[in-house]
């Protein structure tokens, strides 16, 4: 290309490769990823799971519903995350802290970030005239706490809480102690669990039992032999 030179020349410069500013190249644009935030609009429908919740304490059901909004969707950052939640039943004795604790909890769900933490919180609650053991064998300090394992369970389904799988090892080893132990002391028939297990302070299951001198879970694998 030509350049015609139209003022007088006072100086001059030979420019090498160091001189030259290298080119920049244009980054390509970040793809702009919607995450939970409590100023989010709620679509007209969301995908929701219920929940059933039977006491011994009441001989009415609680039904717990999870609504949950679809981020993102149809790209590779689509993700599934609960955004509010209802507890119906025809037991009126509970209603106006249970409807106190869903609007809390559907407000924690809205303002984004890991609502996981809600989990064991509510799992930590003690009911002072005791807990109920669910089918199973399965202890429940309180209905605020079974309420949380629910919550767990559906956090659980839509991939925010990855579960701590068992290996096939730890499978296999403590079907081979359930074995042992019912040859020596009989069958459990129509139980989850032997008749004699004690409760797992690990995992809330009457399933530990003693075995060649050490007390062992049989659901979650728990020793207090290490």
């Amino acid at each position: 290309m030509t350049h015609k030179i139209t003022k007088k020349i006072v100086g001059y410069k030979v420019l090498s490769k160091d001189d030259v500013e290298p080119v920049k190249k244009e980054e390509p644009a970040q793809p702009s990823v919607e995450s939970m935030h409590e100023n989010l609009t709620r679509p007209e429908v969301l995908l929701g799971s219920t929940y059933k919740i039977k006491t011994p304490q009441s001989e009415h059901a609680l039904y717990i519903t999870i609504n949950d909004m679809i981020l993102n969707a149809g790209t590779a950052y689509e993700e599934r995350r609960p955004y509010e939640i209802f507890i119906n039943s025809k037991n009126m004795e509970h209603f106006q802290w249970v409807l106190a604790l869903t609007r809390l909890i559907s407000a924690v769900f809205r303002k984004g970030g890991d609502a996981c933490f809600l989990v064991e919180e509510m799992k930590a609650v003690f009911d002072p005239h005791g807990g109920y053991f669910k089918k199973g064998g399965v202890f429940m300090p309180s209905l605020v706490a079974e309420i949380g394992y629910a919550i767990e369970s559906h956090l659980k389904h839509i991939g925010m809480i990855k579960p701590e799988a068992m290996s096939d090892h730890q499978k296999q080893f403590l079907e081979e102690k359930r074995k042992e132990f019912e040859a020596a002391h009989g069958e459990s028939e129509g139980q989850a669990f032997p008749e004699k297990a004690v409760l797992c302070n690990k995992c809330s299951t009457k399933a530990m039992v003693l075995m060649d001198g050490c007390m062992t879970c049989l659901n979650c694998g728990e020793s207090k032999c290490g």
